[in-house]
């Protein structure tokens, strides 16, 4: 391969948009910016064709950052220097400079969210996250009494090179369950999380078969360390079909994973399955042994629905919303929406609201909470709800922020059966334009379970169909829905549609939107429902 400038023909070039590699190319390609590892690609697989080449687009997560100049530099994966130049990317002026809040670097992991790799980590913390990985393990194992081991990458870098991937971000692992039901698996899952919390442990819940332990380092971050559950189901033919989240699913043999056995990655042991090559290959394929930084996953579409139905619900925008908040939070408006003031006309002096979909920002639930009501925001983005969380410890306002999955239908009845003890009013401002069928349907199913004991009322805001019209903001993740079909879906869930009028409005960007649908509801109760 030819080393060259950018502007000089040769086979790589930097720009704005992305990299654009001259003729094609299988190889995995490492990037650093002024000597930090940033990203790993392989163009035939990440890029798309263009005239002269393939352009590999910047991943969205660090666009962000791209404004200033540095020396970029791609190599191959044996660290031959392929290209080094300095670049001026954006405006070009300053320097380009991709770390955290506290200067510390950050790159692209194997499912493209920005994070700390161990290779940008002292050896100190590798210590420390792999003496609470030990620990995870031991409780999982000795106090809970799950077949535990440790999986996924950490696995992949002890069996090939006796360390950790210097490209990984965190550790990962599993245990596999006895039950072969999901609601079972469930079941298990939480009583796990109990008591992982009770030997004190901090906990996130990621489905119903998937929690984060939260282990603090003494460099101030907190490092994730995966649980997944894998278990079999007989397929129709009754044959067991192996299912471990992370999205793997097919044919593996129980023997493969216990009785479990030994591992040692940097002097500490380890439980791992029976045949660490075996599960390997099952996770990455056959060329698991050929390193390559830049592995994307080739999960099974039939398996990852089944795992979605069974303990997931569907998530799919959700990774695309948590970039959109980070990379765009600071362009959303900050000042309450229009209808947020015309809402609160409406509503009653002592009135509880919840802001669904409140977004990073969560302005308007932030205007609701200024004007005296008690307010609990919520969102699909985790990264969202922690954002508002901040802005109202910051701020003193009475406003809890929780995460709400409208496509899990767990989610979703946990918050209903809350809110039927006690009563809120419901606000969605440019919610069901992101929202499918299926998860519009949860949103009626809360509706009626959160206002027909307190008589409240359901606020919409949403973006309406009709000819010629451009489409919301951020394009792709909200789109344009027809009120008719909104007000038959109420309908049809018990709903009275009280309020329709169709103006002109503004999207999620604060842009003019024509043709914009503002809508209130409620669910009368069952008695007065008889008595019509």
């Amino acid at each position: 391969m030819t080393v060259s400038a950018p502007t000089s023909g040769g086979q790589f070039e930097v720009s704005d948009e992305g990299v654009l590699v001259r003729g094609s190319s299988t190889s995995v390609l490492i990037l650093s910016v002024d000597g930090q590892y940033v990203w790993s690609l392989t163009p035939d697989r990440d890029g798309h064709s263009v005239a002269g080449g393939t352009m590999v687009p910047w991943p969205t997560v660090l666009t962000r950052f791209l404004n200033g100049s540095a020396t970029v530099t791609i190599t191959d994966y044996d660290g031959e220097v392929l290209f080094e130049e300095k670049v001026s990317l954006g405006t070009g002026e300053g320097a380009i400079s991709i770390v955290d809040g506290s200067g510390h670097p950050l790159s692209v992991d194997k499912v493209g969210h920005l994070t700390r790799s161990f290779e940008a980590t002292d050896e100190s913390i590798r210590a420390e996250i792999l003496e609470g990985t030990q620990r995870v393990l031991a409780d999982l194992r000795d106090v809970v009494g799950v077949e535990a081991y440790l999986n996924y990458g950490a696995l992949l870098g002890a069996i090939r090179e006796g360390r950790m991937l210097g490209h990984d971000s965190d550790t990962d692992v599993c245990y596999l369950s006895k039950h072969t039901v999901p609601a079972d698996i469930i079941t298990e899952s939480y009583a796990i999380e109990r008591t992982m919390r009770e030997r004190g442990w901090s906990i996130l819940r990621m489905s119903g078969g998937d929690i984060k332990v939260l282990l603090p380092v003494s460099d101030g971050r907190k490092v994730h360390i995966d649980i997944f559950v894998a278990f079999y189901v007989p397929d129709k033919d009754g044959e067991p079909v192996f299912y471990q989240l992370g999205n793997r699913s097919g044919r593996l043999r129980r023997e493969a994973i216990v009785p479990v056995s030994t591992i040692n990655l940097h002097g500490y042991d380890f439980p791992a399955p029976a045949e660490p090559e075996e599960m390997l290959a099952f996770i990455y394929g056959p060329k698991w042994r050929t390193p390559d930084p830049s592995f994307k996953y080739a999960d099974p579409p039939a398996g990852v629905r089944r795992l979605d139905g069974w303990l997931r619900g569907f998530r799919t925008d959700m990774g695309f919303w948590t970039e959109f908040h980070n990379t765009h939070g600071s362009e959303l408006e900050t000042k309450q929406s229009y209808f947020a003031t015309q809402v609160a006309k409406q509503l009653p002096e002592d009135a509880k609201i919840v802001d669904l979909g409140s977004g990073a920002v969560g302005r308007d639930g932030r205007f609701f909470a200024r004007k005296g009501h008690q307010v609990r925001s919520v969102d699909f983005s985790r990264a969202a709800v922690a954002a508002v969380r901040r802005r109202a410890e910051r701020h003193q306002l009475p406003l809890v922020s929780d995460q709400l999955i409208l496509g899990e239908l767990r989610s979703t009845l946990t918050l209903g059966a809350r809110l039927a003890r006690d009563p809120h009013h419901l606000y969605a401002r440019d919610l069901i334009g992101c929202l499918d069928k299926a998860a519009r349907h949860q949103l009626w199913t809360l509706s009626k379970m959160a206002l027909r004991p307190g008589g409240g009322k359901l606020y919409l805001e949403f973006a309406a169909t009709g000819e010629n019209l451009p489409e919301p903001k951020p394009e792709g993740l909200v789109r344009r829905v027809d009120p008719a079909l909104v007000q038959a879906e109420i309908e049809a869930a018990g709903g009275v549609v009280e309020h329709l009028e169709i103006i002109d409005g503004r999207d999620m960007l604060e842009d003019p939107l024509p043709r914009v649908a503002r809508m209130r509801a409620s669910w009368p109760s069952l008695k007065s429902a008889e008595g019509n």
